[in-house]
Order: structure tokens, then C-alpha cells, then sequence
């Protein structure tokens, strides 16, 4: 497994700064936004470059719109998310983070043809259908990420997206990302639903459950180091920005509670 950390928890005052002192921690890599990414491009290039660390994905944010019912949203939407994609490859990221809907529903109620969430659950499959074969020819893996029920109705457990995943054959770009906060808040037993559902999941965020970095707090993280122990993909350190908290500490704590992971190679970036 690879330890990353969102870019948002990390100190400095430029992305070079922050990849330095990812790096001076023992962070194999950077989780970014894709927010204005396409100018930084060249920047986080750069702190690549300089520190060896990598972007371990790019996330999508608070960005919506893709099951919006108005034509010129979900496209902009979609395009934002195409765009997102290329930004990783560039980067050399694999993977491309996303909430596919924030709120409650926009869409009307066709009943008895459709109701509100059938309509959505419709606009899913197509959506993942339709950034499939581009996220295949970039060879770039996109991750749905489910959210508690306060900043979604649509998508807020695991089972959901794999659902979602199941009808489009379970294409191997198109996976799930785990987020244990929002786990915690809707999964009676977050732990069986990680280990039950790990062929579907492609990416996992470690926060505790008030949502900031990893930690002695509630959720029982040396269980979950035995749950992965041969998952190989990225974990990474995920918190609300002001609760960033000790990031020393916190890679000390998962450590100590079973987690294993190389520490960065020696080389011309010490």
C-alpha cells in the first residue's frame, strides 16, 4: 500500500513547499483539487520533479451538475470531469475522484413513468457509461465517492455505487472511493461493508469520525490495518481543513495500530 495526504492538510505556502514536507513526513503522495488544477499543472509538475512525491489522485470537490436536468449544466459538468482527467495523466495520477450529486433531488416526478430518483439512478449509468471508454484510453481509474446523508440523498453507502458499478459490467476504470468519516456515518458495520465490497473499492481516505485526521478517536483503526492487509492502492490521510490536526502524529498512530507501508526511496531528491 501507498500513504498519501490530501494537499489542503499539508503546511506551506506553495505546492512545492507542501510536496517538500509531504515528503519529510514519509508521504508517497498528494491528493489534489481539481479546482483551477489545469494552471497548476505546470507548478505541481515542478514538485514532482523536486521532491519524487506523487499525485496520488485528483478530486473533484464540491463540483456538480452531472445528473443535473438541464442540458448545459451536465455538460459542463462532464466536461469539467474530462478535463480533470487529462489534468491527471499529465500528472501521472490514476485516479479521478467525484461525488456525482450533492443535495437533494432536482429532477421531476414522472410518476407513474419515473420517479424523481429513478430518473437519477437512469442519468448514472449513463453518465458512467459515457466517461468509461475515455477514463479506459487514458488509462485513468475514476472513483465514486459516497457521502453522508447531510451533504447527499443520492449516493451514501458503498452499496450504492456498487450497484451503479454492476450495471456497467463493473468496467475496471470505473471503481470506489472509500471515505471512512462518511462510512462511519452511514454504515452499521463499516467494517464488513470495507471488507465485503474491496474488489469494488479502488481508493480509501483514512479520517476518524468527527472528520479529522486519523487518530486515537472512535473508529477501530488497527482492525481495519488486518481488513487491508493486502490491498494494495492508496490510502490517504483525509481531513476537514481545519481540522488538519498533527500529521506526524497521525502517521505515527497508523503505524502503531498495524498499517505498513516503505518509506520514500533515497535518492536525489534527499
Amino acid at each position: 500500500m501507498h500513504i498519501a495526504v490530501q494537499e489542503a492538510a499539508l503546511p506551506g505556502s506553495s505546492v512545492l513547499k507542501k510536496f517538500k514536507n509531504a515528503r519529510a513526513l514519509g508521504f508517497h503522495g498528494v491528493e489534489v483539487q481539481a479546482e483551477d488544477l489545469t494552471e497548476r499543472v505546470p507548478e505541481v509538475v515542478e514538485a514532482i520533479l523536486a521532491t519524487g512525491v506523487q499525485v496520488a489522485a485528483v478530486h473533484m470537490g464540491r463540483r456538480d451538475g452531472y445528473l443535473s436536468p438541464e442540458r448545459a449544466e451536465r455538460e459542463a459538468a462532464i466536461g469539467a470531469l474530462r478535463q480533470a482527467m487529462a489534468d491527471a495523466v499529465d500528472l501521472g495520477a490514476n485516479h479521478v475522484i467525484f461525488v456525482p450529486h450533492f443535495g437533494s433531488t432536482r429532477m421531476p416526478d414522472l410518476t407513474p413513468y419515473r420517479a424523481p430518483v429513478e430518473l437519477e439512478a437512469e442519468m448514472m449509468i449513463w453518465l458512467l457509461r459515457t466517461v468509461s471508454d475515455l477514463a479506459y484510453a487514458l488509462g485513468v481509474e475514476l472513483d465514486m465517492l459516497p457521502v453522508n446523508q447531510t451533504e447527499t440523498y443520492f449516493m451514501t453507502r458503498i452499496d450504492h455505487a456498487v450497484r451503479f458499478r454492476i450495471k456497467v459490467k463493473s468496467h475496471p476504470h470505473i471503481k470506489i472511493a472509500a471515505n471512512l468519516f462518511h462510512m462511519a456515518q452511514e454504515e452499521p458495520d463499516w467494517l464488513a461493508v470495507m471488507q465485503g465490497n474491496l474488489p469494488h473499492i479502488g481508493y480509501i481516505q483514512l479520517a476518524d469520525q468527527n472528520h479529522s485526521l486519523p487518530g486515537p478517536g472512535t473508529l477501530d483503526f488497527a482492525t481495519l490495518a488486518r481488513v487491508l492487509v493486502d490491498y494494495e492502492g492508496w490510502l490517504t490521510c483525509a481531513c476537514e481543513e481545519d481540522n488538519s490536526g498533527n500529521l506526524s502524529a497521525s502517521l505515527d498512530f497508523l503505524r502503531q495500530s498495524g498499517f505498513v507501508w516503505s518509506a520514500p526511496e533515497r535518492d536525489k531528491h534527499e
